[in-house]
Parts: structure tokens; sequence; C-alpha cells
């Protein structure tokens, strides 16, 4: 798998991730790589939020959830593929947000059951999971965000992305972006400034009415397409880049007369 490390969206994956890639490389197993990793962040201090060790695919049992299997077993089923991978090293990098998430799915799951279908909560913690960012930035940064002004927000405001920090935390969207493209979109939820812990902060917001609430006009994230952040692609210095409006979209008219402003 060919991951260049050197992208700004893999700097908070970079220090455990390369070293991991470069052990799969010469042959050790993705399970055996992660746990090493695991043990090297124990062995220098790093707090674990909960015991945890990554275990092969065959060990999740015939009909026991994924997320069933984790909250009993604290072992996470890991497929020899990118997708995994990348949820690895999340786990590794934010095992706190991580285990909070993985609770929320076991108290629903233990409420309704498997079911066919997951239901409104339980989707909700799959698309952060899959896809969910977070963002400390400059008020006037979060307010062009909120009122999908791009012109603002990327351009006649692009210096002050430097006093911002945007992270990348769902795996999905990770391994989307080993093959960049310009409408690459996460779910941002805004952290605010001097949080020193933002994956910690968000950790203790998540509910089950903060994630699934009533109506889509009070969402608590906000779309931000990812390679249009200044730095994070070569691409987006081209003239005319922010005017496509199949990707930098207008804020809908039903979210304007709402006064919603995610």
């Amino acid at each position: 798998m060919s991951v260049d490390w050197t992208a700004p969206w893999l700097a908070p994956y970079r220090c455990t991730g390369e070293p991991l890639i470069r052990q799969i490389e010469v042959g050790v197993p993705r399970v055996e790589a992660l746990n090493q990793a695991l043990h090297r962040l124990r062995l220098n201090g790093e707090p674990r939020d909960r015991p945890l060790r990554f275990v092969e695919q065959s060990a999740l049992p015939a009909g026991e959830p994924y997320e069933a299997f984790i909250a009993r077993t604290g072992s996470v089923p890991t497929r020899d593929n990118a997708h995994d991978l990348f949820n690895g090293l999340v786990w590794l990098a934010y095992p706190v947000l991580k285990a909070r998430l993985n609770a929320l799915q076991g108290e629903q799951l233990g409420r309704d059951g498997v079911g066919s279908r997951r239901g409104a909560v339980r989707d909700a913690l799959t698309l952060f999971d899959e896809n969910a960012a977070w963002l400390q930035a400059p008020p006037a940064l979060v307010d062009a965000l909120q009122r999908r002004d791009w012109a603002t927000l990327f351009v006649s405001q692009r210096v002050l992305w430097r006093d911002a920090r945007l992270v990348l935390f769902g795996h999905a969207l990770l391994e989307k972006l080993l093959k960049p493209r310009k409408a690459m979109t996460a779910h941002v939820w805004v952290v605010p400034l001097g949080i020193d812990d933002p994956a910690a902060w968000l950790a203790g917001q998540l509910t089950p009415a903060s994630l699934a609430p009533a109506t889509p006009a009070v969402r608590p994230w906000l779309p931000l397409p990812v390679l249009g952040v200044p730095d994070w692609w070569n691409l987006n210095r081209q003239i005319g880049f922010y005017d496509d409006a199949s990707v930098f979209r207008p804020l809908s008219r039903t979210l304007q007369i709402g006064g919603s402003t995610a």
C-alpha cells in the first residue's frame, strides 16, 4: 500500500503509521504490526483509555456484532486492507474517543438489539467513526464555514488558516484520501479554541441526543471539502478552484429559513 506520509491530513498519524507500514512491507502481519505499535506507545507512557488489542477478523464470532465484540473483549477485529489499517491507526492515536463511540454503539445494541436497521443513533455513530473531523479555528473561519461562504473561508481569509487546526478522524475518509479527489468532504465538528485535547472534549459531547437530533436543522456537524483547505492540496491554488458549486455548495434554503448554521 502506497501512502504519502507528507500529506497534511496524515500528520497526526505519521509518527506511528510510517514505521508500521514499513513493517508490513517486509512481511509483518498487519495485526502484529498494530499490536507492536500499541506496545511501543504503552512503553512510552502514552495513556490508554482501556485494555485494547488487535485481532484477526476470524476472531469475531459469527452473529456477534463488531461493536459488541469490541465492547466485550477489548479486541478490535482487523482485516488485511487499508480501511482497517487506518481504523487501527485512529484507535492508536485517539483511544478515548474511539472507546466512547464503541460504548455508545454497545448501549444502543443492548437497548434495541441488532435488528435489520441500525437506527438513527447508530447511523450517526457510524458516520462519525467513518467520516468525522474536528476544527479549531478563529471565529471568522468558523462563521464562514457555518454560512458556506467558501470565498471568505478559503480565499479572502486564507491567511487565518495558519491559526487553525483541522484533524481528520474518520478512517474511511483517510482511506479515500489515498487517492485525493476534489469532492471529498468531512463531517466537521467545531471544537473551541483553547481546548488542549479535542478528542477527549468531543468524547464528552457525544450523546444519543447530540448525535441524532430531531431535525437536520440542528445537526452538530458542518460539511467541509477538505482539499479546499489552504496548503492541503496544490490544485486549490488554481484560479476558479472554489467556483465549482457541485463541491462548494451554498447553504440550503431550508437551513437558511430554519435559522440553522449547521
